[in-house]
């Protein structure tokens, strides 16, 4: 395999590092305007870290798999909602080399604070002279607060065929509907958009299934699909969160003597069993994850193509990830006692994070029967691409 194929980890690593100071301070500003601040953002894009997966040719790092389940993972420590944006809007990014080079350079080549976000539903079109006049309404749309560009899923007629494409419009030209009202990952604004009788042109109109026929840019990032991109990064957000949840319960066990006990909490065999058993469950959890993130790259560079064994080793490993983070947090909030269930607390946060996090689609325990199914040579129920 080419190491022109391999991305230096630690020099991302090292980006998140200088960045993680502002993360850590507006991390409460974050929880209660439920967005990400301008100054925060700004110092994000920066350290180019909503380009991490954007084809380099319109100013995009292009990194590899496991770099950013690293990157994602770091972030999260710090902050679970700037973690998901910077997932969803740059797996979002991949579009990019599905798209003609003007349109690409229009959208982010031009704009070094550009991100693309969008969200389920699906609009109405009607074809008109050289392109779409959409109606819709989309939403659960993660860092739609600081797009720049929106994505509306729209059925459109290609080679008289109805097919499914997203049709990208500017953010400053659709309604924002204020639905995020929700007890974690509240940072996110994963909030909802509409359009009316909004004029798209042809070519703003691109695949998100990633068919192979409709690549503009070759690269071994763009191979893989968008939807394998977000299961890694988010199994990383996951990690993340359990890795701050369990740093900050073991910082509160040596300080903390509780109720009616003569001893502190880390005095206590229980805990200290439990403890032990939860730093297991969340290291193994992120070594089989990296581990298989390398494994899929490799394979792909190596082979040229992303293949269904592929996307059931992502799968597993981030399904995995993500319940066994849960796991963690659980095993934090529980034994911290009655402190953390103070609206504010640093675990408390982590806990609604995580259990929000679960209930995404990456999150879906159906993940593992579809796994299970195809190791035994059947026939795997899978979701939709998009």
């Amino acid at each position: 395999m080419s190491g022109a194929h391999r991305t230096d980890s630690a020099e991302y690593l090292a980006r998140v590092a200088r960045v993680a100071p502002a993360i850590d301070a507006a991390a409460e500003k974050i929880e209660d305007d439920r967005r990400l601040p301008a100054d925060l953002l700004a110092a994000l894009h920066k350290e180019k870290l909503f380009r991490l997966l954007l084809p380099k040719p319109f100013g995009g790092e292009e990194i590899d798999l496991p770099t950013f389940f690293l990157v994602l993972n770091a972030i999260a420590e710090h902050d679970a909602s700037t973690a998901w944006c910077i997932c969803q809007t740059n797996g979002c990014a991949t579009s990019a080399a599905f798209l003609d080079a003007d349109v690409a350079q229009a959208v982010w080549g031009d704009d070094p604070n550009a991100a693309l976000s969008w969200g389920p539903g699906v609009g109405k079109v009607a074809e008109k002279d050289g392109g779409y006049v959409v109606n819709g309404r989309w939403q659960f749309a993660s860092g739609s607060r600081l797009a720049t560009w929106l994505g509306g899923n729209s059925l459109v007629t290609l080679n008289g065929k109805e097919t499914l494409r997203t049709l990208l419009f500017p953010a400053s030209q659709a309604e924002m509907i204020d639905i995020w009202n929700v007890i974690g990952l509240r940072g996110t604004a994963s909030d909802g958009y509409a359009v009316k009788d909004l004029f798209v042109p042809k070519n703003y109109a691109v695949t998100r299934g990633s068919e192979r026929a409709e690549l503009r840019y070759e690269a071994p990032a763009y191979f893989i699909p968008a939807h394998n991109w977000y299961g890694t990064g988010f199994s990383g957000v996951a990690l993340g969160i359990a890795r701050a949840a369990l740093d900050l319960f073991k910082q509160r066990a040596t300080e903390k003597k509780p109720h009616r006990l003569t001893k502190l909490l880390c005095e206590d065999p229980v805990v200290q069993a439990d403890l032990a058993v939860a730093e297991a469950r969340l290291g193994s959890a992120k070594a089989f994850m990296l581990q298989e993130a390398n494994a899929v790259w490799g394979d792909v560079v190596k082979r040229g193509e992303f293949i269904l064994a592929d996307r059931m080793r992502i799968r597993l490993a981030a399904t995995y990830a993500i319940h066994e983070a849960k796991e963690v947090v659980n095993m934090a909030y529980d034994a911290a006692g009655a402190t953390v269930i103070f609206k504010g607390h640093p675990i408390e946060r982590r806990f609604r994070d995580i259990h929000t996090l679960t209930q995404q689609s990456q999150g879906r325990k159906n993940h593992f029967q579809n796994v299970g199914a195809f190791m035994l040579g059947l026939e795997p129920d899978l979701p939709s691409p998009y």
